[in-house]
């Protein structure tokens, strides 16, 4: 397993599993040098093959934003999952994805303790004309929106969240396309669903 400086692993040290930090490769003798999650917060040394990587979590942007938001302040974990602390300004999307079920509140804890990814929101192109140039480009210097080919030439957007559709007109999430299928004319090609003959 290839380790870089910054990579989040876990080692047993004294029969005990810690979390740490891999601040140092060092390739000619194998080794990692690990500053582990324990006091006092020194480096430590372990050969590769004695140490994993921490698989990170992956929340939602807005879970993301709330930790960076609550993470300015110097909040604690605890502070954070609760909607009713002093003047908590959680927002409502963060309170509904905790409410929706208990594991979302543990998948946040660990993203706060263990570090986390963002999941990637889908992309869609929407078509709004039976025509290879029906579909909605936004003009990213003007902030115009107008109808041409799905390819995204410079200072133009053509992919967008279901966020960014609804928000633009909620009627126009009837014309999504999803960004993965790849548009010939006015042919739809899934890669995935393409037989292969030999």
């Amino acid at each position: 397993m290839k380790f870089k400086k910054g990579d989040r692993v876990e080692a047993i040290w004294r029969s005990v599993l810690y979390r740490g930090v891999v601040e140092k490769v060092v390739e000619a003798t194998d080794e990692l040098e690990v500053k582990l999650d324990k006091r006092p917060a020194i480096d430590y040394l372990f050969k590769q093959n004695q140490v994993s990587k921490v698989e990170l979590v992956k929340v939602p942007q807005f879970a993301a934003d709330w930790i960076e938001y609550c993470e300015k302040y110097y909040w604690e974990l605890s502070k954070a999952l609760r909607p009713t602390y002093e003047d908590n300004c959680m927002p409502k999307e963060v309170m509904d994805w905790f409410e929706d079920c208990r594991e979302n509140q543990e998948l946040f804890a660990r993203a706060w303790l263990d570090g986390y990814e963002v999941e990637q929101e889908p992309l869609y192109y929407i078509k709004v004309i039976d025509s290879y140039f029906g579909y909605i480009n936004l003009n990213l210097k003007t902030g115009a929106y107008t109808t041409s080919t799905n390819e995204e030439p410079v200072g133009f957007k053509t992919k967008f969240t279901e966020k960014e559709i609804k928000k633009l007109d909620g009627r126009y999430w009837a014309f999504k396309v999803p960004n993965e299928i790849e548009v010939i004319g006015n042919i739809y090609k899934n890669p995935e669903l393409l037989e292969v003959s030999e």
